[in-house]
């Protein structure tokens, strides 16, 4: 037989294209529109229904940009329509882009009730089946002017269109055909199972019958269409398709489990007003979606859109409630937002879950069991401890398939981190959190799929995200065709719950993954924004000051405990830990509210601590001055959670250095600054150990081009390094007081660094002011060690986390930008040293042998201070910044922790009349960190203690309770219930003690009796 394929498989496309999917809506009639346009911000959806409105004609200019334009659409169905499906097609002007990232709309009848949303994929709404004609319609659409930041067609251009500032006010689209049209469902459905069949045989191989018993099926059903009479013939096609659409798949056929899903990013290329909205479109369009479709299942995840929805369109929440007591509508993932796992501290990564699942828990009696994180940019190896004291079990994401180096190896797999906690994990091998139920995708799932032979499913979250949308009934309809289709994987619409259930029942023993999962892709999201990354971890460490201050004034004064205030602020600095906010990569509005959010949020975290340490200290003009230590350890004499009163040490003040520079020498460290103010020596002196190596100067910055190949303010690409400058030039160079003042112009930024030895500690503090106004440019600060390390130490949640200096195989190549949290640690047996930061997170670390006669190797940790890029906001990290690092040689990886806290919780001076104020709970153990000290989320009264071993061995720790009479110890999860059969630790006069495994982390509730 002549291989007629190419010729039939483009016959299909022409005719589908040309003439059946327009036969859908054969006959149509126009509706009147009229419209009205917000002068500022949306506006409440009672002011909407009421505005004025003025006549607007099909292919008129609408919508300045972030604008909301009101339309009014009314008509009448025909009345020889009679007996016939009718629905209105309604066009704001949808381009060809996905949806989510153009105008989109909610549709809502006169009395306020909303109807659906309305994106260019889901653009109708059914009026009747049948209608009896001469039915008026009568609706309103939100209509949201949404610019398209890659609407020139060339991704990742600079555009002022991410704020509306500097977006301007040309209008943005242009009005499409507003129609009530008639809807041949018999068209419909041929269009449906043509396109099934046609992207199914794509996908079949060419020397198997299927694909060819389709052609020929595909062959006779284009055969039976009159081209002048498609709706006329349309079920003669579908008779000619029957018989391959009913051939069931084969018993070894790989099965998906679809779930309705429309990711939607709290924020990214739109502001995060524009997300509530979003959510509401997306919302209303599924639960009238699972009306329709009763095998239809939809999840979403993110407790903090759900509040909104309450919040703002509670019209729209109570059909999403009724959808979730129902079964279909199914909360998933147990976390505020979908956030990041690399950046958040420890307290915030647990929050994360606290308030998530409580939500759920308050609002639907719902505890589901799996973290929901498709989109986020790697994995913490904290994150599988976390996660279970949570009360959940698994996880799914499959952001790793982006990964540019290594194939990951497993789609299923067990989850160990850095404690030896085990997460049973899934990654869909469709590859996609916006699967579109095409032929094409849900073949590569099947071939895709790492574990064929030992498991059959797999997961595939169906529907427009990113921007959201949903599922579409298009994609319902396919799903609905695959159920059982030879040739194709099998599809079961089921909850994430289920689809778990299957698949940890079908492969009980999966292989395991040991530590993080690193993204080699998105790194410079660790750099990007730093005014962001600063604001947020400032409001984790006020945050844990003042639960620790607020808890003890509380116990020690009786002072009111601020619930309200603590919880709707930790709710707001989680939101801004979406994976898009503290990444850095959104647009230029979400991060100018940012830095307005966090500033307000320092004011009023402020006020808190202050009025507790005010409680505690007694009269302020009282002639004493306490030192409120709200670290995890002692020092300088204060104990850890608690105050003394103590005189400040003399300062270390810089003497002038042989050769120009200076020099700071407290006894323990002395640290050598030379004319160009860099630090050539940082010598260890009762460990007689020098700490730069030898010929090479610390405190260097380093400046490097910096622009990636795609993904801008994600991206830094590997061959930055090719090409850099040491900045070693001064501009000034001074003794100020007890630091060393040192500045320094490149480009068009300056930079002020203030070098300082306290008295009493061996550690060199660096602070830095940088003015910057590079574009395009990657700053580091490097520190050349004189340490043989083959791996280094890097905070991560609840402990740290170790990764090779070495390049030994394309996975550690891959590593060369990675995240830390408080401190990075190098060491040899007996000696290291720490680089601790109060504001930073990306970091490279390298190693080189040195020529000549030493051949020592040196360590080189660099930490990454600023870049540049100009997509999404053009004017990304302009302006100024001030990070502070310390150079701690000599340093344990317990004094690295003890460092890193100090960084980022400093002492505060408060005058009153107390002597001192004891702490509530002190541990004997400094390898036991205590992360959160505070009153019970339920108001009860009861102390909640978090700790964790920090150094990675055993800790046995006896914790005693000062201030009340603990009424025993309990054992608890995150949300501060009992744990099950885990008996109570051991107590004995007010002290609990704990025998812990390695970053082993514990939640105790102490009764206060």
């Amino acid at each position: 037989m002549h291989d007629d394929r190419n010729l039939v498989e483009a016959r299909l496309d022409r005719v589908l294209r040309e003439r059946i999917r327009p036969a859908v809506h054969p006959v149509t009639t126009p509706l009147t529109v009229e419209i009205w346009s917000t002068p500022g911000e949306p506006v409440p959806v009672a002011e909407g229904l009421a505005a004025p409105t003025r006549p607007i004609a099909t292919g008129t200019p609408w919508g300045t940009p972030w604008g909301t334009s009101w339309f009014k659409v009314t008509g009448a169905v025909p009345a020889e329509w009679a007996g016939r499906t009718v629905e209105a097609v309604l066009d704001l002007g949808f381009t060809p882009r996905t949806p989510g990232f153009q105008c989109e709309g909610l549709v809502y009848r006169p009395d306020g009730t909303p109807v659906k949303g309305l994106h260019p994929r889901n653009a109708y709404i059914r009026v009747g089946a049948p209608v009896t004609g001469g039915e008026q319609v009568h609706w309103h659409i939100e209509a949201a002017s949404n610019p398209d930041l890659d609407a020139s067609g060339v991704p990742f251009q600079p555009t002022p269109m991410g704020d509306k500032a500097t977006a301007g006010d040309a209008p943005q689209y242009v009005l499409g055909e507003m129609r009530l049209a008639v809807f041949d469902e018999t068209v419909w459905n041929l269009v449906m199972d043509l396109e099934v069949l046609g992207e199914l045989m794509r996908e079949l191989p060419l020397d198997g019958a299927r694909r060819w018993e389709i052609l020929r099926a595909v062959g006779r059903a284009l055969d039976a269409v009159d081209l002048q009479d498609v709706g006329g013939t349309a079920q003669a096609a579908r008779d000619q398709l029957a018989e391959v659409l009913s051939a069931p798949a084969v018993p070894a056929a790989h099965r998906i489990s679809a779930v309705g899903h429309a990711h939607i990013d709290s924020a990214w290329l739109w502001p995060l007003r524009e997300t509530v909205r979003k959510v509401a479109r997306t919302t209303s369009n599924m639960t009238a979606l699972l009306e329709d479709e009763p095998d239809f299942v939809f999840a979403m995840s993110q407790a903090q859109q759900f509040a909104w929805i309450k919040e703002h369109r509670p019209e729209v929440y109570a059909r999403v409630k009724k959808a979730v007591a129902d079964g279909r509508f199914v909360p998933a993932g147990g976390m505020w937002v979908e956030s990041d796992t690399n950046m958040p501290s420890s307290e915030a990564m647990a929050r994360q879950f606290v308030h998530g699942k409580r939500f759920f828990l308050d609002e639907f009696g719902i505890e589901n069991d799996e973290a929901w994180l498709p989109d986020t940019f790697g994995f913490a190896a904290g994150l599988p401890q976390i996660i279970k004291a949570a009360g959940s079990q698994r996880l799914l994401t499959q952001k790793i398939s982006w990964s540019r180096t290594n194939k990951f190896p497993h789609h299923t797999f067990q989850w160990e981190g850095i404690d030896g906690t085990r997460i049973f994990t899934h990654f869909p091998p469709v590859d996609s959190y916006n699967c579109e139920m095409s032929g094409r995708q849900l073949a590569h799932a099947a071939r895709n799929f790492k574990e064929k032979g030992v498991a059959t499913r797999s997961l595939a979250p169906t529907g427009y995200g990113d921007g959201g949308g949903g599922t579409t009934r298009e994609m319902v309809a396919k799903a609905a065709r695959m159920r059982s289709l030879e040739g194709a994987p099998a599809v079961e619409w089921e909850s994430p719950a289920a689809f778990f259930a299957k698949a940890e029942a079908e492969y009980p023993d999966p292989p395991v993954w040991v530590g993080e999962l690193y993204l080699e892709l998105h790194r410079a999201t660790l750099t990007s924004q730093a005014q962001t990354k600063r604001g947020n971890r400032h409001s984790e460490s006020l945050l844990t000051e003042a639960e620790l201050w607020a808890a003890t004034a509380a116990v020690r004064a009786g002072a009111p405990y601020p619930y309200e205030e603590l919880d709707r602020i930790w709710k707001t600095v989680l939101l801004h830990q979406f994976h898009d906010i503290l990444p850095g990569s959104s647009i230029a509005w979400v991060h100018r509210e940012a830095r307005e959010t966090y500033a307000r949020l320092a004011g009023e975290l402020e006020g808190i601590i202050e009025r507790a340490q005010r409680a505690l200290a007694g009269d302020a003009f009282g002639a004493g001055q306490l030192v409120f230590n709200s670290a995890p350890h002692a020092r300088g004499g204060v104990p850890a959670g608690g105050a003394a009163a103590l005189t400040a040490p003399d300062a270390v003040v810089p003497v002038p250095r042989e050769g120009g520079g200076y020099v700071l020498d407290n006894g323990l460290l002395r640290v050598e600054i030379d004319g160009r103010g860099l630090v050539v020596s940082a010598y260890d002196i009762a460990a007689d150990r020098e700490a730069v190596a030898p010929g090479q100067a610390a405190n260097l910055l380093q400046l490097h081009p910096d622009f990636p190949n795609q993904w801008d303010a994600w991206d830094v690409d590997r061959f930055y390094r090719n090409v850099g400058t040491d900045l070693t030039e001064v501009t000034g160079l001074s003794a100020d007081g007890a630091t060393v003042r040192i500045e320094r112009a490149f480009g068009d930024s300056r930079v002020t660094q203030l070098l300082s030895v306290p008295a009493g500690d061996k550690r060199l503090d660096i602070d830095t002011e940088v003015d910057w106004h590079e574009r395009e440019k990657f700053l580091k600060l490097a520190f050349p060690l004189d340490v043989k390390a083959d791996r280094y130490a890097s905070e991560t949640q609840f402990g740290h986390v170790h990764r090779p200096t070495h390049q030994n195989t394309s996975w550690e190549w891959a590593k060369f930008e990675a995240c830390n949290h408080r401190f990075i640690h190098v060491d040899e047996p007996g000696w290291g040293v720490a680089i601790v930061n109060d504001a930073t997170y990306g970091h490279d670390v390298t190693r080189a042998v040195r020529t000549g006669t030493d051949e020592g190797t040196t360590t080189t940790v660099r930490a990454s201070l600023l870049r540049a890029p100009r997509y999404p906001d053009p004017e990304t990290d302009q302006g100024v910044h001030r990070f502070r690092h310390a150079l701690a040689p000599g340093a344990t990886i317990g004094d690295a922790v003890r460092e890193g806290y100090r960084a980022n919780l400093p002492e505060r001076r408060v005058t009153g009349t107390a002597e001192a104020v004891a702490p509530l709970v002190t541990v004997d153990d400094d390898a036991v960190v205590v992360s959160a000290v505070k009153l019970a989320d339920d108001r009860s009264g009861d102390l909640v203690v978090r700790l964790y071993e920090a150094n990675g061995g055993r800790a046995r720790a006896t914790v005693s309770v000062d201030g009340f009479a603990a009424d025993g110890a309990v054992l608890t999860d995150l949300l501060e219930r009992p744990l099950a059969d885990t008996g109570r630790p051991g107590t004995a006069d007010g002290t609990v003690v704990l025998a812990l495994r390695p970053f082993q982390m514990v939640t105790l509730r102490l009764p206060r009796a």
